[in-house]
């Protein structure tokens, strides 16, 4: 599949493109250390909301516990700056099986999708990493900013409404994410393009699989709690927004 073919549903599924003026800020290249630490943090976050998933819903006490074990260096690195690229090269496994829950007759579903999504989003992590050294990027822990938290505060309170919106929430990140992978593509050097393009390539499924995740666990159609989410997502992407991210809004 092309460029263009994988392109196209992820432009059909989000309400706006990203706005020029936040590629015109990116393209500039004192502002490419942020943009990498932010990525660098972004894929850590899609990997823990993941895992979140997998142990709230998901999977037994053992499989929790292999999950923590697994992140644990990615986030010791982040976090408390314990490690290097060397050390996390052969962390991007999981180290071994999960078994779903029998309790949740979808667990096995969320265990599939969802350890594989983990497993490319780590990878992802140390890739990113390895480019930010090569250029002499030293990484920081810089905060984060208001794109997830602005999905998320929206979000209801009780099951199973909340892990439908959640998953809902982490389709539009993983889409927006693959749509600024293109725009990045097409301004940056040649490596981080050739890059951004096989981030684009390895992700495109990701949003899909949360969508069909919800539609799988919610007692309803998910559409009109998916066209609330689209619209407050294209809101915090258009709005002005004074702290330039990699899912920020427009720079002011």
């Amino acid at each position: 599949m092309n460029y263009a073919e994988l392109l196209a549903p992820i432009r059909q599924f989000l309400l706006c493109p990203t706005p020029p003026a936040w590629i015109e800020k990116a393209r500039q290249p004192e502002q490419l250390p942020v943009l990498l630490q932010d990525h660098l943090l972004c894929e850590l976050k899609a990997a823990q909301t993941a895992m979140l998933l997998l142990r709230k819903y998901a999977v037994d006490k053992t499989g929790s516990m292999a999950l923590l074990e697994w992140l644990k260096p990615f986030e010791d690195f982040a976090y408390r700056f314990i490690g290097d690229a060397v050390s996390l090269r052969n962390s991007v496994k999981l180290s071994r099986d999960l078994t779903g829950r029998p309790d949740v007759s979808y667990s096995d579903d969320i265990i599939g999708k969802m350890v594989l999504l983990i497993r490319e989003e780590l990878h992802h992590f140390y890739q990113v990493l390895e480019i930010m050294q090569a250029r002499n990027i030293p990484y920081s822990n810089i905060s984060a900013g208001r794109y997830a938290r602005g999905l998320i505060s929206a979000c209801k309170t009780h099951e199973p409404q909340i892990l439908v919106d959640k998953l809902i929430c982490g389709a539009l990140i993983e889409a927006r994410s693959c749509e600024r992978f293109a725009a990045l593509s097409e301004v940056v050097d040649t490596e981080l393009s050739q890059f951004y393009m096989s981030l684009l390539r390895s992700e495109a499924r990701h949003f899909e699989d949360y969508l069909t995740l919800a539609q799988q666990i919610s007692k309803s159609d998910i559409v009109p709690r998916l066209q609330h989410f689209l619209h407050i997502e294209a809101e915090l992407i258009q709005s002005p927004d004074t702290d330039f991210k990699f899912h920020s809004g427009c720079p002011t």
